[in-house]
């Protein structure tokens, strides 16, 4: 890890959200610089100001707007939007976010993308990542690429009701994933935009190891005192369950792709980035279980 060089101007670009929010808020606990909070819903943010960061509308549909909030910054973190639909709308914005961020002079930039980025990739979504890593080869910038593991706060609903239940049908077969919590991700991601390493990183942004959905049915049993089967299951019984339980078509095979990506081993591989960026190791699956017994007994 580099040091941290205050007189920089550090950029969030999509602070509205959850992960965004969480940044700001280390990049202000730790000092790491002027801190500018950008969204294109900035009343949405205003808050932030009341912690010394600075607030900017920047709509990634408009190249006037991405010019001005883009002013001045030496360093920015670009987090992907939710619009997964086959309208390109994504992927377009990214570029829009790329360019400007170009033409500004911004020296790096960190890109959220997704673990095993790549066209033939199973999981919704992941081919707009895989594009937008090659846009970012293919720039003037310096850049990091964090591709993100699953989100182990995902797995919290379908945990809850295997416990209730006491049987976890997923579609994962025997892969592995190793899953990463949100706090870890947006720790690595602070880290990266804070400190002053520069050059092209492309970084596997993981828990501490591979786990199956077997392995967390057996921990999901010691945690909670309830016995829980691990039973898989074919894709398309997943997606059927959910839309059951009232996702549209649409959401529920993307939220089932995971389940895919998993049996493909596409989130298999594990890595020390979170250690290495943030000094401190990742959560591991039990002790992310332990922390949340009381969500998973629904108490």
């Amino acid at each position: 890890m580099s040091t941290l060089i205050p007189s920089r101007t550090l950029l969030v670009m999509g602070a509205a959200g959850s992960l965004g929010r969480r940044v700001v808020d280390l990049l202000m606990e730790a000092r790491a610089g002027r801190v500018i909070a950008a969204s294109r819903s900035p009343d949405k943010i205003s808050n932030v100001t009341l912690r010394g960061a600075e607030v900017r509308g920047a709509d990634p549909e408009s190249t006037e707007s991405l010019d001005a909030a883009f002013v001045g910054v030496h360093r920015m973190l670009i987090i992907s939007t939710d619009a997964i639909d086959s309208s390109g709308r994504r992927l377009q914005r990214n570029r829009n976010v790329i360019e400007a961020a170009a033409r500004a002079g911004v020296q790096h930039v960190v890109y959220t993308s997704v673990s095993s980025a790549a066209p033939d990739s199973v999981v919704a979504g992941t081919p707009d990542h895989y594009e937008t890593e090659q846009m970012l080869a293919a720039s003037s910038l310096g850049w990091t690429v964090l591709r993100k593991n699953i989100y182990a706060e995902n797995l919290l609903p379908a945990l809850t009701q295997a416990v209730a239940t006491g049987r976890w049908e997923t579609a994962g077969g025997d892969g592995y994933a190793a899953y990463v919590t949100r706090e870890d991700y947006a720790q690595a991601a602070a880290a990266s935009v804070a400190y002053s390493f520069d050059g092209r990183h492309t970084l596997d942004v993981t828990g501490p190891m591979g786990v199956s959905h077997a392995m967390i049915a057996r921990w999901l049993s010691e945690t909670t005192g309830k016995p829980v089967t691990y039973v898989a299951v074919e894709l398309a019984a997943v997606v059927a369950n959910l839309i059951e339980a009232g996702l549209s078509p649409q959401e529920a095979e993307t939220q089932a792709s995971f389940d895919a990506g998993v049996a493909k081993g596409e989130f298999a591989k594990s890595s020390r980035v979170v250690a290495e960026l943030t000094g401190r190791p990742p959560m591991n699956m039990p002790s992310f279980l332990r922390a949340h017994r009381p969500r998973l007994l629904g108490i």
